[in-house]
């Protein structure tokens, strides 16, 4: 008996070494690669500032404000790329944490996690590069972005940032390149397409794969549901308006 409860003793004390040395070695690479991010985002922010970086596109032609956004648009956004926005300082940790975890699994790195905020500033500040640093640099200017702008300039600039496919960045530009017509003009369908399209525009562009963008867009009225902005009959009307 004796004997049993010393072996037993001996597997926990080497279970609990390995966690320890386990954890001393995540929070190491973190340290590493969270060092690797900041001179990153040092470097970044000294070949031209965060503020002199928005400005330029604030003064870009055709440039977007917010009011001129359909609220469908920006609560279509919301809902598939960063439910929490309103919530968050910029980083939103259940999503890394979740994402990390995934990615973890597959040995790949599959799902992001990152917040609107952050798609921002890799628009803004970084290349498109899947790289552990550049993740950890987005943190960085993420704050700093948070820090200085309101929610609704950041999400003003993520639309007018952002990738839609086909030759097209920045919502007026998807606008009138899908739909000829301007942002403010867009049904609540047109709106569910366009929000789903950035999180891979060379797939869901409805120029490359029609049925590809309407599952996405399907996929977008059902986040609406499920975060209480739309319910699911004003869901099926949407859905049906396809030309």
């Amino acid at each position: 008996m004796k004997k049993k409860r010393k072996k037993r003793h001996c597997v926990i004390k080497a279970i609990f070494r390995l966690l320890i040395v386990l954890v001393c070695l995540v929070l190491g690479v973190g340290a590493f690669f969270g060092v690797k991010g900041y001179e990153m985002y040092q470097d970044a922010i000294a070949e031209r500032t965060l503020d002199e970086r928005v400005e330029d596109i604030r003064n870009t032609e055709n440039f977007t404000i917010y009011s001129e956004l359909p609220q469908f648009y920006i609560d279509a956004t919301i809902s598939v790329e960063d439910h929490r926005f309103a919530d968050h300082c910029g980083i939103d940790l259940i999503a890394i944490g979740r994402a990390a975890w995934t990615d973890i699994r597959a040995m790949s790195f599959v799902e992001g996690g990152s917040t609107i905020t952050q798609q921002l500033v890799k628009n803004l500040l970084f290349t498109q590069d899947k790289k552990i640093e550049r993740k950890a640099a987005e943190v960085f200017a993420a704050l700093e972005m948070e820090s200085k702008y309101s929610k609704e300039e950041i999400f003003e600039l993520y639309a007018n940032t952002a990738y839609f496919g086909s030759g097209y960045y920045g919502i007026y530009q998807a606008s009138i390149g899908y739909f000829g017509k301007e942002p403010s003009a867009l049904t609540d369908y047109e709106c569910a397409l366009l929000a789903g399209i950035p999180n891979a525009p060379s797939v869901y562009s409805p120029m490359v794969n029609s049925e590809l963008a309407q599952q996405r867009q399907q996929y977008v009225i059902r986040q609406m549901v499920k975060y209480g902005y739309i319910s699911e009959s004003e869901g099926e009307i949407i859905l049906s308006q396809q030309p």
